[in-house]
């Protein structure tokens, strides 16, 4: 006789909710101090907790999954003589949606960086101790023993670390991340790749073969939908359209009926597009993603559960990994929670900041800003006898921010939230997403984040419609209508020091314009640069602070 559902699966998942180090993830449960510290270890079992979970970001640990990519084979067809008639006619069949003639390619294209060859002391959030063979492919990049052979996945690095002036940082936003153009193109091979033809010509093991036939049929339950610009990711969208292509039933069983006759839904064409969060804003917060939407449960577990949902992974074998992974998921929780953001002052000297004008931009703050974004206590805030140290001046020595985080409305591009309309009592109906106390809202507006590190978190906004934060302080109607994004190499040619973010207009570097990849146009749906004016620096259709003030604000903002 089976066993009970309760005592399978139930029982288990509200042990890995309530285990010793657990948390109360519960709704509205008051933010007192900023949670660094998660589960209060000790600082050795803490270290070590941190350390294991940034290991799990740089290395997928869901195995569960099913939609991976025979490594081997791929490193052989990529590494075979490009005249070699078989190679040839594989390319063929596949350069429209694939057209990458190396690995390099791949993992350049897909915007997944390097480890650091050296240590980087710019770097807030130090690399675990990994082998050469673990640094050997790109961050996020990840290979999974099979029985004979390995397969390749991405992981949380992928699309949560950043190259900033050629620091590798982890927790930062991957500001030109292809994860979801991936699936898409990997959607549209699949179909005209035979198992049998791949194994005769690539000479791969059976279990090899395995991989790819078990990968072909995930992608029928994988709805995706391309970012309308590089830089934003369609998550929100893929999540839907999976969900849609399976069964409505506790489980969103896996039918191939289901799959060919997916329902309805407006986040086909509605453009909901927005970029991955920083890490280091989650230790403040009590409600999860940029509009605040997740008002319940922890965002590690319902991040593992959403990236699978939009792999097209049996949920109940994912629910069965949750249990087996509890302290790989803890680890992970610790890690995101610990994460620091990187400091301005490292990238750029501290002669760099403007004492005075930095204390006069803290009075504008307290002003305008402060009511939604928090306070920021400076080190100049204390006794003489300790601001005599510029170094020490324009530390942070603490944050306050709301006890229970905020959703206001400020006009800003309203598409993310009613995005999540399209799909949330799709999500709150699982029973895996109930079991671990998630619980989806969709808000009318956006959580007013935290803004440490405010300065390498550039382009502004949920949608990255806003270059810079001189434009930011500028009235809507009068920012620039588009820019170029380009890559953080150069700290004098691609960032704009007096305006924070990329340089625009005349200050545009020549290359970026080479690239139409890079161009963000502000007319487009679900990309406007609007809100985030009117009574915040507009009082009564007038500006409240002169081109002189605003930037003594940025150079307030520059100190956090």
């Amino acid at each position: 006789m089976k066993k009970p559902l309760l005592n399978k699966i139930h029982l288990p998942l509200l042990l890995l909710c309530c285990s010793a180090l657990a948390q109360d993830w519960s709704r509205d449960v008051e933010v007192i101090t900023p949670r660094e510290n998660i589960y209060q270890l000790n600082q050795e079992d803490f270290y070590k907790k941190v350390q294991d979970g940034r290991k799990v970001a740089l290395f997928y640990p869901v195995t569960a999954s099913e939609l991976l990519i025979p490594y081997r084979p791929l490193e052989t067809f990529f590494n075979s003589d490009p005249s070699d008639p078989m190679r040839k006619l594989i390319y063929q069949m596949v350069r429209s949606v694939s057209p990458f003639k190396s690995m390099d390619e791949l993992y350049s294209w897909l915007g997944v960086h390097d480890f650091p060859k050296e240590t980087q002391e710019e770097n807030p959030n130090p690399w675990p101790e990994l082998s050469a063979l673990e640094k050997a492919l790109p961050m996020g990049a990840t290979l999974i023993k099979i029985t004979d052979g390995e397969a390749l996945t991405f992981g949380c690095a992928a699309c949560h670390s950043a190259d900033l002036f050629g620091v590798k940082v982890l927790g930062l936003t991957n500001r030109f991340p292809r994860a979801n153009e991936f699936f898409r193109n990997g959607q549209m091979v699949a179909p005209y790749v035979n198992s049998f033809l791949f194994k005769d010509i690539l000479k791969t093991t059976e279990g090899e073969r395995q991989i790819l036939v078990s990968a072909k049929s995930a992608t029928k339950w994988v709805g995706t939908k391309k970012p309308v610009v590089l830089g934003l990711d369609t998550s929100l969208a893929q999540v839907a359209l999976s969900l849609a292509k399976r069964e409505n039933d506790d489980y969103a069983t896996r039918t191939f009926l289901s799959a060919r006759n997916p329902r309805p839904n407006k986040l086909s064409t509605l453009v909901a597009d927005s970029k991955p969060a920083v890490w280091w804003n989650v230790k403040y917060k009590n409600r999860w993603l940029s509009d605040g939407s997740i008002v319940s449960g922890n965002p590690v577990h319902t991040n593992f559960l959403w990236n699978e949902i939009g792999r097209g992974t049996d949920l109940k074998k994912l629910e069965d990994w949750m249990q087996e992974g509890q302290e790989q998921i803890e680890s992970l929780t610790a890690a995101v929670f610990a994460t620091k953001p990187p400091r301005y002052e490292k990238f750029f000297g501290i002669d760099s900041i403007d004492l005075e004008r930095a204390k006069k931009g803290q009075k504008h703050y307290v002003q305008s800003c402060q009511k939604c974004h928090g306070t920021y206590e400076k080190g100049w805030d204390r006794p003489l006898a300790f601001t005599k140290n510029k170094l020490y001046q324009i530390q942070t020595t603490k944050v306050i921010y709301h006890k229970k985080t905020p959703v206001i409305d400020v006009g800003t591009d309203p598409g993310r939230y009613k995005g999540m309309n399209e799909f949330f009592k799709d999500l709150n109906r699982l029973k895996i997403s109930q079991n671990l106390n998630t619980v989806v809202e969709p808000q009318k507006g956006y959580v007013p984040p935290p803004l440490d590190g405010i300065w390498a978190r550039w382009p502004y906004l949920h949608n990255n419609a806003i270059p810079n934060l001189c434009e930011l302080l500028t009235p809507a109607p009068k920012r620039v209508k588009g820019y170029f994004a380009g890559k953080a190499i150069d700290k004098k040619l691609d960032y704009d020091q007096d305006c924070v973010g990329y340089p625009t207009q005349e200050k545009t570097p020549e290359n970026w314009k080479l690239d139409p990849d890079y161009y963000y146009d502000t007319t487009r749906e679900g990309l406007f640069n609007i809100g985030h004016d009117e009574k915040i620096f507009i009082k009564e259709g007038k500006e409240i602070y002169t081109e002189k003030e605003k930037r003594e604000i940025i150079e307030f903002l520059k100190t956090l």
